[in-house]
């Protein structure tokens, strides 16, 4: 498999050899940017698989790059990975209303990194429809449309297949009702959002088994919706 590139676009010097560093170890390529015209012509000319985005950059807003490229055809379904220090719940929100894949807070954990970018390149390639999933014990099957609790298969709707298995292809990210509807059921879909709490009630059921409870790892996340971590609250 070749190397893919991902552009790094950070105006300190500093943070963006930190994360070349990471990134070659995971073997891939990085290219830089410090500002959002350089990163716009290294966006066009090297097509790299995948943007990591400052928020606040010289000369224009990461946010804004972001609008310029969902805007624009060549670019739209380019992953972007929001990487800033602004934390505020408000922030969160608006970036990822604007069209970003994932947003991750400085500092953070080089693995968790590195795992979650893999994560949006299967997603975004369209890949991994034969891949078992698994953290701690439990496990989804993509195949089978199987899940199981230390090898004991669980009883699960469809639906609640659907939603587990994405909350775990994006795990520690938390996502909105909204757009959990959109991705679960469908942008074309008309579902109340009331319509994911009761499935999440459902799925948490689903995993409270003899076996091992594994409902914890489903987390409400007030103001915002739900996300999926095995490290607990």
């Amino acid at each position: 498999m070749s190397t893919q590139t991902l552009l790094i676009v950070d105006d300190e010097a500093a943070i963006r050899d930190m994360l070349r560093m990471v990134l070659e170890t995971a073997d891939f390529r990085c290219i830089e940017a410090e500002n959002i015209q350089e990163a716009y012509r290294l966006i066009v000319d090297e097509r790299p698989a995948l943007v990591l985005l400052d928020w606040m950059l010289p000369g224009g807003s990461g946010v804004e790059l972001m609008h310029r490229l969902k805007r624009e055809a060549l670019t739209r379904r380019m992953p972007i990975i929001m990487l800033t220090a602004k934390t505020a719940e408000d922030n969160v929100i608006q970036g990822l209303d604007v069209g970003a894949d994932d947003y991750i807070s400085k500092p953070f954990a080089p693995r968790e990194l590195i795992a979650r970018i893999r994560a949006l390149l299967r997603r975004s390639s369209g890949g991994g429809e034969g891949e078992k999933i698994q953290f701690s014990g439990l496990l989804l099957d993509v195949a089978s449309k199987r899940v199981f609790i230390k090898g004991q298969p669980l009883v699960i709707g469809p639906t609640e297949f659907r939603l587990l298995q994405f909350l775990m292809s994006n795990p520690e990210r938390a996502y909105s009702r909204g757009q959990l509807l959109d991705q679960v059921w469908g942008a074309n879909v008309y579902v109340e959002e009331r319509t994911v709490d009761v499935h999440i009630r459902r799925l948490r059921l689903a995993l409270q088994v003899p076996q091992g409870d594994s409902s914890n790892m489903i987390q409400t996340v007030r103001g915002v919706g739900y996300r999926f971590s095995a490290r607990g609250y």
